[in-house]
């Protein structure tokens, strides 16, 4: 049996032996028993009502934009409400930015029971602020909290009290096109005990950073080598889940990939190398088919690959295009939009064959990142990158989500603060 067989059966298995909804149940630990009467009760959620401000006595002074690096300023304030199995979500409060009082036997130090999102607000040139399908991030967050047996809430109120937080620190969205506020929700377990159980103890809390454009002095084709000797996910793990412990093991590979002059791993699985993420990002392939259209792919996620907000944004646009419903400038008229497997055989051959139109990877950070090159099995596969270091389908697609994300092009997915 091919390892892909494998990959979609154990995918298939999982799905149908755990319900998402039965996950949640199970995990969620959202129900305590009555010491009186017996009876089953539901725990507090998150209620915004409840939510505590304390404003910050020395408020910093938001520096230049042309000074920020990527996550390394953070606003005034911050979110946290804890958590417990007892008394479930406690009150939400907003706080001066500051350092979190952890004991060293918490379980997030020991077994790594954390997860995070990263989302964005934008505002408009009249000031307005927004959110990009933050909507998608908390269902996201609460499919990873179920993975790892922490609490899961109401996204609604949680979005509620965010948005408290981005009001407080408006002020610090860079008023330059291009620039956001960097929105982390985080999620921790914080039992004092040692042993790996699910935690009776959690704390969440939401950081912000004011960040500029992923590419300040225009685009920047990346170069990928696509490793064959680690992987980064695999059918039945947690590869689909936005878990702090997906990302310390690929800091290693990816220093090596540096050392030969690459800029990010193509992680691949099996031994057919099935194409699966770029670095930290989904990715996508454009190629040119026999009778002249064009086909968009990307992998199929089967619990393998993490559903990325901006994957999913593409993936709508580009059918929609595709079926004429909303057409976007620079995508070809005939459109082929597949989440199928595509193995580094196939990508290789598409090159030789001169098929091989576009790659690029999609993330919140970059939105849209294009490739240059792929290194494998000691060759270099290049790839088109089109005038100004993007192609056609990847400028397209990127134009109409930025359009979106800063109110540009009215939309759904922006959500007024």
């Amino acid at each position: 049996m091919s390892s892909l067989r494998l990959w979609s059966q154990t995918a298939r298995l999982s799905r149908q032996s755990f319900p998402r909804a039965t996950l949640l149940r199970f995990y969620a630990q959202d129900v305590i028993r009555d010491p009186m009467t017996g009876e089953l009760s539901a725990l507090p959620d998150i209620e915004p009502a409840k939510l505590q401000v304390t404003r910050t006595l020395k408020s910093k002074i938001p520096p230049p934009a042309k000074t920020l690096v990527f996550g390394h300023t953070f606003t005034d304030h911050m979110l946290t409400i804890p958590w417990s199995q007892t008394t479930g979500w406690q009150a939400p409060q907003i706080r001066p930015y500051g350092p979190l009082s952890l004991e060293p036997s918490v379980t997030v130090l020991h077994y790594a029971q954390t997860l995070f999102e990263g989302m964005k607000a934008y505002r408009d040139e009249n000031g307005k602020v927004t959110l990009f399908r933050p909507d998608m991030n908390m269902k996201r967050m609460n499919r990873s909290a179920a993975r790892i047996a922490l609490p899961t809430f109401d996204g609604n109120a949680l979005l509620d009290c965010i948005k408290t937080l981005i009001r407080l620190d408006a002020h610090w969205i860079p008023q330059e096109a291009g620039h956001s506020l960097y929105i982390r929700p985080t999620l921790i377990g914080t039992q004092r005990a040692i042993g790996v159980n699910p935690p009776s103890e959690a704390l969440l809390f939401v950081i912000c950073s004011p960040v500029g454009p992923y590419y300040p002095t225009g685009f920047k084709p990346v170069s990928l080598m696509a490793t064959t000797e680690y992987i980064r996910a695999a059918p039945g793990g947690t590869g689909g889940f936005k878990l702090g412990a997906n990302y310390a093991p690929g800091v290693v590979p990816q220093k090596e990939a540096a050392k030969l002059g690459y800029s990010q791993n193509l992680w691949l699985l099996g031994p057919e190398h099935y194409l699966t993420e770029v670095g930290t990002m989904n990715m996508f392939l454009a190629f040119r088919n026999d009778d002249g259209s064009t086909e968009l792919v990307t992998p199929p996620l089967d619990d393998v690959i993490l559903p990325g907000v901006t994957r999913d944004s593409v993936l709508v646009l580009a059918r929609d295009h595709s079926s004429g419903k909303a057409p976007i400038a620079g995508l070809p008229g005939k459109l082929t939009v597949s989440e199928r497997p595509i193995t580094m055989k196939e990508v290789k051959e598409k090159a030789d064959n001169g098929k091989l139109l576009e790659i690029f990877g999609t993330g919140t950070a970059a939105i849209i990142c294009p490739v240059e090159r792929i290194g494998y099995l000691g060759k270099d596969i290049n790839v088109p990158t089109g005038d100004g270091g993007i192609g056609k389908i990847a400028k397209g697609l990127l134009s109409e989500i930025v359009g979106r994300q800063v109110g540009a092009i009215p939309s759904e997915w922006s959500w007024e603060v």
